[in-house]
């Protein structure tokens, strides 16, 4: 399957509703008016886009149809999807450039933290890329375990400690063990309890400082895996989470799951963060690089 029908797969709620609300509208109108925008305005609020991001985009619409004279409701669509890209757009695709390249992996529990680093490990082996596993969640067993289990799947050596040990010191020594065999990418899990934001915020400086300390020449990302069918409390825990430490990107997962897909505009416009990766299915491999064209293309499809 390629890459635009894991979208359009994963998508179909969201598609069902958005796309289906839109054609309603379209059909239902003989001319452009205000109650048009109106309709469209609230269609994307049901889609998650949220209520600031939703006027943004209905006065962009405006401003495009009043600039274009149109006339025809049907149009209207065409214009939704250019204003949909506009805000989209952007260099999403994460960078290799160095080794290690250390990717920060944080997000409360539950959101898939844990399986989308498997995946994303999976998916940059097969992309010839060399990877270690660090599991710095060392709040769970479980999620070491589960880290463990996902090293296996993709083929990758995971440094671990035991339940309760210095995260940190995880973070140590999987930078040292990177370093010394020359991989490309090490990934890092994180606990991520948002509840005692003090303890989180502790803890993140300090695995930062050991970053930036024992991988100073290392380039670094710090991802935030959000639960796409959270749609709007998403957007407010990323908030939380930059708050704490600076982010360099979103992972949106159980994108399949939901009609909220619009979440994924309401980040981009509202965070000013790039979504880098979806999850679109439970496969290894539905966990995907994101690209703004082919999710535009997909949330408009018609079958």
């Amino acid at each position: 399957m390629g890459l635009f029908d894991k979208f359009k797969k994963g998508l179909q709620k969201t598609r069902d509703s958005f796309a289906g609300a839109l054609g309603g509208i379209a059909a239902s109108f003989t001319k452009i008016d205000e109650d048009l925008f109106e309709e469209i305005e609230e269609t994307l609020i049901m889609a998650d886009v949220g209520v600031d991001t939703s006027l943004k985009i209905v006065e962009k619409l405006r401003e495009a149809v009043k600039r274009d004279r149109v006339t025809d409701p049907k149009e209207i669509r065409r214009y939704l999807k250019g204003v949909l890209l506009d805000i989209l757009q952007g260099d999403t695709a994460l960078e290799i450039t160095t080794k290690p390249t250390v990717l920060l992996v944080i997000g409360v529990n539950g959101v898939g933290k844990t399986t989308t680093i498997g995946k994303l490990a999976a998916l940059l082996k097969n992309q010839g890329h060399t990877v270690l596993l660090s599991a710095a969640d060392t709040f769970r067993a479980a999620a070491i375990d589960q880290l463990q289990v996902w090293g296996q799947r993709s083929g990758c050596d995971v440094i671990a400690h035991q339940e309760g040990s210095d995260p940190a010191a995880v973070i140590y020594d999987g930078v040292a063990a990177a370093k010394a065999r020359g991989v490309d990418v090490l990934i890092c899990d994180t606990a991520g309890r948002l509840h005692n934001k003090k303890n989180l915020m502790d803890e993140l400086a300090k695995i930062n400082r050991v970053i930036d300390r024992e991988a100073a020449d290392s380039k670094k990302e710090t991802f935030l895996v959000l639960d796409a069918t959270t749609g709007q409390n998403g957007v407010n825990q990323a908030k939380q989470f930059m708050e704490v430490t600076d982010l360099t990107g979103i992972v949106l997962t159980k994108l399949d799951g939901t009609a909220k897909g619009g979440v994924v505009v309401a980040i981009k416009d509202q965070l000013g963060l790039p979504v880098r990766y979806i999850g679109v299915g439970e496969q290894v491999d539905d966990l995907q690089p994101f690209d703004a064209q082919t999710f535009v293309d997909a949330l408009f499809c018609e079958e």
